[in-house]
């Protein structure tokens, strides 16, 4: 058994077993997160198969973050989850400058594990579904041009706390996607990403000012995948993304916690009302 770095076709596998365990990615997710960090993926090889694996990202050696870690099942109960975990966090550590935080999104199951291993909990995320249906919507909302991207940018930085200007790019282009943003003349208040994945449809990020135009972005997300399931993965420490998946009758579905190693970043909580993504932050 040996720990390598995964190349695109081992990653894409990466992204197919989630899949087969029901984490519903996108079938354009592998594409972004290989150009988010190409050297950001992790396995362990048996004979020259992948038996386990998980990304280690680094967003320009700041801040790391850990996601997409399975063991095929076959090979389960044997301690090689546990072993892998933390080699990629040693190597995690390795990749990043010396103090940076590493996140990640953990499922109740593994969060003493992950807590053992020196991350603490910082608020819980809960998934939520609804059909999307046809509504009425702001006039203050439209399309992202790649005009915007500057000004999202920096929007991104108050909510996700360090630069991923190479994720953010190739995500608000992501094929079967759609992107909103809520603008007061020249100022963005807000924006959202819904695409495709394998059952429904995901919105993430939504990120938003207050709750009112919290709401309109989430409207043009259910709007643009009428009659589809639509999820959306709240920080249940923001009231108002509560209160929006309440008004909208969607359904809980799971839930994990967004965790840290090191000091958590400094975000606007107040503006997420949806994760982007558990696998990338």
């Amino acid at each position: 058994m040996a720990l390598k770095k995964l190349n695109k076709s081992g990653l894409s596998a990466l992204v197919g077993w989630a899949k087969e365990e029901g984490w519903n990615p996108g079938a354009n997710d592998f594409e972004v997160f290989w150009k988010t960090d190409p050297d950001g993926y992790y396995g362990f090889y048996l004979e020259n198969e992948l038996i386990a694996g998980g990304a280690v990202i680094s967003y320009d050696g700041q801040f790391g973050f850990m996601g997409l870690f399975i063991v095929r099942p076959d090979f389960r109960g044997q301690g090689i989850g546990k072993k892998l975990w933390y080699l990629r966090r040693d190597l995690l550590v390795g990749r990043l400058k010396t103090g940076a935080a590493i996140g990640m999104d953990g499922v109740v199951d593994m969060q003493p594990f992950y807590e053992k291993g020196g991350f603490n909990i910082a608020f819980r995320d809960e998934r939520y579904e609804r059909l999307g249906q046809k509504m009425a919507v702001s006039t203050a909302i439209s399309a992202i041009g790649t005009e915007d991207f500057e000004t999202l940018l920096d929007y991104d930085l108050e909510c996700f706390g360090y630069d991923r200007k190479a994720f953010l790019k190739n995500w608000l282009l992501i094929p079967y996607s759609k992107a909103f943003k809520f603008s007061v003349g020249n100022l963005v208040k807000g924006f959202a990403v819904i695409r495709k994945v394998n059952t429904g449809y995901k919105i993430g990020p939504l990120f938003a000012d207050n709750d009112e135009i919290a709401e309109e972005l989430y409207k043009a997300c259910l709007s643009s995948a009428n009659g589809q399931p639509v999820y959306l993965d709240i920080p249940v420490v923001n009231g108002g993304a509560v209160d929006l998946v309440k008004k909208y009758k969607a359904k809980y579905v799971f839930e994990c916690a967004r965790m840290y190693y090191g000091k958590p970043p400094e975000i606007a909580l107040d503006k997420i009302y949806g994760i982007t993504t558990f696998e990338l932050g």
